[in-house]
């Protein structure tokens, strides 16, 4: 019994150690007491003076030993040992004024460090909030709630709308329209046919479902997660100070030096002095002032680093690993495209689908409208809506029966309707189809779209010294290939679950220092078991940010490379510190071995060393700037102004690849008025944004890119489309005059309505992401 009172004991003193109470209250005391003996001895009352110092040397000395103690008992000796022998060499001496200098910088140096390294913990309350803690079960008196502990192996539940699935299960009902994002991180819902299984953890998006238990709470999908994460958490290793691995060989070198000085001029005070002069100061102070420095110029960029000891390990990652859903795409459905049948057009069957989809709740209708919206379409109002979950929505939109969401497969479809099938194949991309008064009219193509600012924010990491970049998720292999291959990620790896992804993370760690990517539930024990988690915080789930050592708390994934370029800066910078310092003092201590400098004079040469290498720690705080250049805020509205035009200009990109897409049936009057209408749009919208970005946008883009040759390149692709407009215009012409499309015009027009399409897109996508993503 004693025993388990003495390792009680034990642990609560390294807890009050441990508090930041001791180290703010000891610098508190050791400032008092150095000033108030200044004062004292100021006035010439030089024994008022010691004692002032002398007790702020004590009230040091207790904690110092304490702290060495308990990093003695983890299995290293830091800096602090240095510090306690020159607290106790000035007492035995009676030097109190170098003892409460030592003192203080002791103190200063405890406190930055604990502001830097202290770690928030890793609870996991959101991934616990989200865990139903009961279940409606099917008995023959009818339906009642029991615990969650109670439900077993074959009972029979009911999930009404919007309730959470409480255990691993088989759909008993015709089907089930599930939220799976809380386990695969996938924004798309799916839907679970009779017999098909539906895991704990995904919300019921459809209607009330029956559900066979098929395992008991611990043993199902979501009570994994919350254990994965818990134990790789646990796995993870303390950060070991940057400090006390340079102390492993300053502490013996300045140990055998003091001894030395000792034993050849037998004057204890030499050895004193030797150790006041080698008390590591520049460890002490420079490396957590420039650690700390380096928080808050990532603070500023969006970048919430939870302690230096993350920070350190950022700087010497080389490997990361990121999820894609959330990640390195928006995170939810957008718009692809807008495809309408022979005799509509594009921008009329997206108005009318939006106008009936401002009623429902399902994210891919939320998706629809905003496309709408953005595009500054005029909706109307719709009467007598229903909507069938897992299918679609269907009401009257001015006198006309419309239906929009999933087709009847059984149904034949044209042949232009196939041709979207075989699309929405090849993009992965999911396809609501409109209906107006039973017959098929259009179609609307919708995939979760990469994000903006990504490729940058990969070649970025990449300058920054990131060698490999790999790509885990849970999505379909098709998918996450496409998405691999456009930002040219060195590996993917598909189709996975939570434990997938941990394994992925510690393989990768037996290489190299890992940085892991996140933003979901599923995500956080794979961050929790990579060297450095990084959540995205603005949009992410709380549990992912609570098992994360980074936050990401502005929506864009190219803070990292910011966070990277910072982090490798302020270890370089810590680092030129605390050697720089360290060979001041290694000067210092031959004097002092010699007799020519006393230990009162050695603390005071300490204090200006301090000052040197502070000085120097402190320009992490400033910007590097060999870094991209800051943009002015007016050339930040023209980037928003530009970004908000390339959204509004998509259904001018639609109607000239429609135009082409006429041209290959029957070139009749038809197809002739939709390039005319094309050659409308071009003419009125499309080379007006073109002319203003090239006189506007790009020279006020010059001065941060380096120059006006880092824009010719995009000033060629405005060349391009003016060429190409201008050639549509010319065979508009030739009709006019012929009377009619002659069949000599129509490979060449269609070859310029397609090239016009293709040019465009890439040049819409360049711009987007090189210059667009720049502003925040």
């Amino acid at each position: 019994m004693d025993r388990f009172l003495l390792v009680a004991r034990l642990r609560r003193s390294t807890a009050v150690l441990a508090s930041p109470l001791l180290e703010r209250g000891l610098l508190a005391v050791t400032t008092a007491a150095l000033t108030g003996g200044g004062v004292a001895h100021f006035l010439d009352a030089d024994g008022i003076a010691e004692l002032f110092w002398g007790l702020g040397t004590v009230a040091a000395v207790i904690p110092a030993v304490g702290w060495v103690l308990v990093a003695l008992r983890r299995g290293h000796a830091g800096v602090d040992l240095i510090a306690v022998l020159a607290l106790g060499g000035t007492l035995a001496v009676g030097e109190y004024l170098a003892g409460v200098l030592i003192a203080l910088m002791l103190a200063t140096g405890r406190t930055l460090e604990g502001a830097a390294q202290r770690r928030a913990s890793h609870d996991l309350h959101a991934l616990l909030a989200h865990a139903p803690r009961s279940a409606r079960r099917r008995t023959g008196d009818g339906v009642v709630r029991v615990p969650l502990s109670e439900i077993t192996a074959g009972d029979a539940l009911v999930v009404g709308p919007g309730e959470v699935v409480p255990v691993d299960g088989r759909v008993e009902s015709t089907e089930a329209v599930l939220d799976e994002s809380v386990l695969t991180g996938e924004p798309l819902q799916v839907t679970r046919q009779r017999g098909e299984g539906a895991r704990s953890g995904a919300v019921n998006a459809g209607g009330a479902f029956d559900l066979r238990a098929t395992a008991i709470e611990q043993d199902s999908t979501y009570a994994g997660i919350v254990r994965l994460a818990q134990q790789a958490g646990a796995e993870s290793a303390p950060v070991v100070r940057l400090a006390d691995r340079y102390a492993a060989w300053f502490l013996p070198l300045a140990l055998a030096t003091a001894a030395l000085a000792w034993l050849v001029s037998g004057s204890a005070v030499r050895a004193v002095a030797v150790l006041v002069v080698a008390t590591p100061c520049p460890l002490l102070l420079a490396a957590p002032v420039a650690v700390v420095s380096g928080l808050s110029r990532a603070s500023r960029r969006g970048v919430v680093v939870r302690d230096g000891g993350a920070l350190e390990n950022l700087g010497r990652a080389r490997t990361l690993l990121l999820d894609k859903t959330g990640t390195l795409t928006v995170g939810r459905p957008c718009v692809l495209d807008v495809v309408a049948a022979p005799g509509h057009v594009p921008a009329e069957v997206l108005r009318v689908a939006a106008s009936l989809d401002q009623l429902s709740p399902h994210v891919l209708a939320q998706a629809i409208v905003d496309a709408a919206r953005t595009r500054r379409l005029e909706l109307s109002a719709p009467t007598e809506v229903t909507e069938e979950p897992g299918r679609g929505a269907s009401g009257v939109v001015e006198g006309h029966r419309v239906f929009i969401g999933r087709d009847d497969p059984t149904r034949a479809r044209p042949n232009w309707a196939k041709a979207v099938g075989n699309r929405a194949l090849l993009d992965g991309a999911s396809v609501a189809w409109l209906t107006v008064d039973e017959r098929l009219t259009g179609a609307v193509l919708l995939r979760d779209a990469l994000r903006r600012d990504a490729p940058h924010a990969v070649r970025r990491l990449r300058s920054a010294g990131i060698e490999r970049l790999v790509m885990l998720t849970g999505d379909r292999a098709a998918t996450a290939q496409e998405v691999a291959a456009v930002l040219g990620l060195d590996g993917v790896r598909a189709e996975l679950g939570p434990a997938d992804k941990v394994a992925a993370v510690r393989g990768e760690r037996e290489h190299a220092v890992t940085v892991m990517v996140g933003d979901g539930v599923n995500d956080a024990p794979a961050l929790a078991a990579a060297d450095i988690g990084v959540a995205m915080g603005a949009r992410g789930t709380t549990a992912s940010s609570e098992a994360a050592d980074i936050v990401l708390t502005t929506d864009r994934v190219d803070r990292l490379a910011d966070a990277v370029v910072i982090a490798q800066r302020s270890r370089r910078i810590a680092v030129q510190s605390a050697l720089g310092g360290m060979l001041l003092s290694l000067g210092a201590m031959a004097a002092a071995a010699l007799g020519l400098i006393q230990p009162a004079a050695g603390a005071l040469l300490q204090e200006g060393i301090d000052v040197a290498v502070i000085l120097n720690a402190l320009r992490a705080l400033r910007a590097d700037h060999a870094g991209p250049g800051v943009l002015a805020p007016a050339t930040e509205a023209l980037i928003h102004r530009f970004a908000t035009e390339h959204e509004d200009l998509q259904d001018v990109l639609q109607a000239v690849r429609d135009a082409a897409d006429r041209l290959s049936g029957v070139p009749g009057p038809t197809a002739l008025a939709s390039v005319e209408e094309a050659h409308r749009l071009l003419t009125e919208r499309l080379l007006p944004h073109e002319y203003a970005e090239e006189h506007q946008l790009y020279p006020a883009l010059a001065p941060a890119l380096g120059g006006p040759e880092s824009t010719v390149t995009m000033s060629r692709a405005h060349t391009e489309i003016g060429r190409l407009s201008r050639r549509i215009a010319t065979h508009l012409q030739l009709a006019r005059t012929n009377g009619g499309l002659a069949p000599e015009q129509l490979d060449d027009l269609r070859s310029c309505l397609y090239g016009l399409n293709t040019v465009l897109r890439l040049h819409f996508t360049q711009e987007e992401e090189s210059y667009f993503s720049l502003a925040p």
